[in-house]
């Protein structure tokens, strides 16, 4: 868009008579000071429409299926509508109206019967057509589980679809069509140049409506919503609803800058909240999926954890930053680079790297590279090389820090802490289900008031290591703590393994009284 001169001129007018400095008001861009609406979006639509496709998938269902609530609720995607029965009537959650009318339905239409005969299923969504030979770009949760995929065309031209690749981590597909003439395509953006506040336009087909253009700003960049590891949504007021999923979020230049995928929503119909997936994200994948039916992913082979303030304290890093490395994949890249437990990346390729952005940094680095991490160690900031590896299909659990064979069964108190600690013996491992091989000291006891309790600890929770040092006794768990004092530490770190999953857990040592009470009886 360009700048509008008569609106920065009253723009700057009213800095002016605000108060605000001339020298400041001169020195603004014209960006600064305002950009004025577009007169129309009609001619960028218009050219932007028959590369935009009405996506059907098919599926059978069984009698006793449920029926399928897709993008419904609050966190629900913007996705396809799905089933071809009546919409039951708007009924107060959990009010004895709504579970009538819903047996009714079910009834009616075979819904939750086990005996009822299979059924068709339908789900409607939205694609992009971004090669003239008939690629087309969606949504995964958009014909996930179809046995056939149909496209319709802006000019009402029906095709069949073949899936080419798709993947569930980042809900993206690729479909392919043959047309007997090559169809508009668009091009990708580079979404990582939309900034806060740019013009944006959605294309799609909410409920079915096909060819609906919807206009907005870019509300936010960076949106994590649980939706995966690799989160990293543009957030738009652009209306997008049921079925806008899979669509294209067009700038003002008329690139893809982000896929259209998921809403917030309590009533299922757009509040000004949607997400969009970056097309720089997308982009790597789609290529993937076209060439290998599958996602490679870039790999490492750790489980991390953001660093909080207690947790830099404990390793003497200032300020806190960067990703803690809480496991380690046996043979795994990592592992094999020398990388530990306890090592806080800092930067990878770089670049500073925090927990959530390392995973996504990695992923999208080419297999086989030779990744440059910095790394912090005890006290210092180290170089290592890792090479990325794939990511493997089903991820291997993290295996405990080895640690010596435990030499006594006594029970010990840190009242400072706010546990009770216990070697591991035949009768603690019944009794908390632990694992032949788990090693570390057991916590038998947690004070409700307690600093472990406030940072989630646990009756069974295993400590299995204190300051990168395994432990096996309470006594070594209370040499480490006494260490961490005695350096002026506010915290020292412990290795906690829950179940299968290991995490580091800081909690603050105290002054002097933060020694235990000595040995007790074994329980």
């Amino acid at each position: 868009m360009r700048p509008a001169p008569r609106l920065a001129c009253l723009a700057a007018a009213a800095l002016l008579q605000a108060g605000v400095p001339a020298a400041t008001v001169a020195g603004l861009p014209a960006q600064a000071l305002a950009r004025g609406a577009p007169d129309s979006f009609a001619d960028l639509a218009a050219s932007l429409l028959p590369a935009v496709v009405n996506i059907s998938s098919t599926e059978t269902v069984t009698g006793d299926a449920p029926e399928d609530d897709d993008d419904q609720g609050g966190g629900g995607g913007g996705g396809g509508d799905q089933g071809q029965g009546p919409d039951v009537p708007a009924f107060p959650p959990g009010s004895p109206f709504e579970k009538f009318f819903h047996d009714f339905m079910n009834r009616q239409h075979g819904g939750g019967s086990p005996n009822a005969p299979p059924r068709k299923m339908q789900a409607l969504g939205s694609g992009f057509i971004v090669d003239p030979s008939g690629i087309i770009v969606t949504n995964n949760h958009v014909i996930s589980g179809a046995e056939e995929i149909t496209v319709t065309l802006q000019d009402n031209t029906v095709l069949k679809a073949r899936l080419l690749g798709h993947d569930d981590r980042t809900d993206l597909a690729v479909l392919q069509v043959h047309a007997d003439h090559k169809l508009t395509a668009v091009a990708f953006g580079d979404s990582d140049k939309s900034r806060v506040g740019d013009w944006v336009l959605a294309i799609g087909n909410p409920f079915g409506l096909s060819g609906t253009v919807t206009a907005g700003i870019v509300s936010s960049r960076g949106r994590d919503i649980q939706q995966g590891p690799y989160d990293d949504f543009i957030q738009t007021d652009a209306p997008i609803n049921k079925g806008n999923s899979g669509g294209p979020l067009f700038n003002m230049d008329g690139q893809v800058i982000g896929i259209n995928t998921a809403i917030y929503s309590p009533s299922g119909g757009s509040i000004g909240i949607g997400f969009s997936i970056p097309a720089n994200e997308a982009r790597l994948i789609i290529e993937q999926l076209r060439r290998f039916g599958h996602a490679r992913r870039g790999w490492i082979g750790v489980h991390i954890q953001d660093v909080t303030q207690d947790i830099a304290d404990s390793l003497g890093l200032k300020p806190a930053h960067g990703a803690l490395i809480a496991g380690i994949e046996p043979k795994g890249p990592a592992e094999k680079a020398g990388l530990q437990s306890g090592d806080v990346i800092l930067q990878f390729d770089g670049r500073d790297v925090d927990g959530r952005s390392l995973p996504r940094r990695v992923a999208e680095t080419p297999v086989g590279d030779a990744g440059q991490f910095s790394i912090w160690r005890d006290g210092h900031r180290q170089p290592l090389t890792i090479p990325i590896g794939e990511f493997p299909e089903q991820e291997a659990k993290p295996a405990a820090a080895p640690s010596p064979k435990p030499a006594a069964s006594a029970a010990m108190s840190l009242p400072a802490l706010g546990i009770k600690v216990s070697s591991i013996t035949a009768a603690l491992r019944q009794k908390y289900q632990l694992s032949d091989s788990q090693k570390g000291v057991v916590i038998t006891e947690v004070a409700q008031d307690g600093p472990a309790a406030d940072r989630g600890l646990r009756v069974g929770d295993v400590v299995v290591e204190v300051q990168q040092a395994a432990i096996s006794t309470p006594a070594a768990l209370q040499e480490q703590v006494d260490k961490a004092r005695r350096a002026r530490r506010a915290s020292v770190l412990m290795l906690v393994q829950d179940g299968d999953a290991v995490r580091f857990v800081p909690l603050p040592v105290g002054s002097s009284h933060a020694k235990g009470s000595g040995p007790d009886k074994a329980p």
